[in-house]
């Protein structure tokens, strides 16, 4: 009898709007080599799709051979798994539906998964960080965007469409700022990268007192985070307001969805204290009353370089097999 070759090993990939990261990872979800280059380096989707494919191919020629792989799993700002699109992303450089999965899969002759990057950290925390062993949490990506997975009874609750959980384009200000979605007051626009910074901006036209955000040539939400830690006091202002907007979001979240914890991921979740203590009060004035003091914080304790790798590698085993060549 002939015995079925079982594959050990994926490829997993990560596209974010600076970089992409792609590796070769094993059953254990370790990873056995890395690569990455400017995605930006590539206007164009297509030649963008052709280059990763080409990189992609090399790796695995170089680390075992194309014959050693299983599958792929892509993580992919504003990417719906049901079609394997990224579809009208506000952030990303390519407008409207690439087809990401189609044309990776047709180049690279083995099956192709591609989901949202809240929805693959969310896989990659179930599997290897702080939600291990939990059926009900929620993940919040807060970085150039803010995205959302709602992990339900044990899997992705994706929706009808695939875009469940949606949270940053949710309205938490009436005609308030305009969101690259293009609709208003988005709660994206007050807590990812770009928002925190206008906020920032306003906060200094309100007053003349100093601070120390007043003399930087590139404002940033890191920049902030460490003249806070160093006592300006405008600076901690502007993530006590962004703490307060990000809590009524949360609460009305979590009232619906009821999850046993938020787990927070992306660069900003980095301000630590000085973001989630006003969150954690503003969370708790407006969340159900039936659910307040049930819900658990957590930071991502997973490696920032590889969690979305991570996650892309589990997506990846989640996928039927599938090659070309056989």
């Amino acid at each position: 009898m002939e015995q079925a070759i079982v594959k050990k090993r994926v490829i997993g990939v990560d596209i974010s709007m600076e970089e992409t990261t792609f590796a070769i990872v094993n059953a254990k979800g370790e990873i056995l080599v890395k690569d990455s280059f400017p995605t930006l380096n590539y206007p164009d989707a297509n030649d963008y799709v052709m280059a990763l494919c080409e990189r992609i191919l090399m790796m695995m020629e170089s680390n075992g051979g194309y014959e050693s792989i299983r599958s792929v799993g892509v993580s992919c700002p504003s990417a719906n798994f049901m079609t394997g699109c990224m579809e009208n992303s506000p952030n990303m450089p390519w407008k409207g539906i690439v087809p990401f999965g189609p044309l990776m899969r047709d180049r690279l002759g083995i099956s192709v998964a591609v989901a949202n990057n809240a929805q693959v950290i969310a896989l990659g925390e179930h599997a290897f960080g702080c939600a291990r062993g939990m059926r009900d949490f929620v993940v919040i990506t807060l970085g150039s965007g803010m995205g959302s997975c709602i992990f339900s009874n044990g899997m992705i609750h994706k929706g009808s469409d695939g875009f469940a959980g949606e949270v940053g384009h949710t309205c938490v200000v009436r005609n308030g700022r305009t969101c690259g979605c293009g609709k208003k007051g988005c709660l994206e626009t007050y807590t990812a990268a770009k928002g925190i910074v206008m906020t920032a901006k306003e906060v200094l036209a309100e007053t003349d007192a100093p601070s120390l955000m007043r003399s930087a040539e590139n404002l940033t939400p890191k920049l902030i985070t460490k003249f806070c830690d160093q006592g300006d006091e405008l600076a901690i202002e502007v993530y006590r307001r962004t703490g307060k907007v990000l809590g009524l979001g949360l609460a009305n979240y979590a009232s619906i969805v009821n999850p046993e914890a938020i787990i927070f991921t992306g660069g900003i979740a980095k301000a630590g204290d000085w973001l989630m203590d006003p969150m954690k009060k503003s969370f708790d004035s407006y969340v159900y009353t039936n659910t307040k003091d049930k819900t658990k914080f957590l930071i991502s304790e997973l490696d920032e370089d590889n969690h979305d790798v991570l996650g892309a590698s589990v997506l990846a085993w989640e996928v039927k097999e599938y090659s070309l060549f056989k």
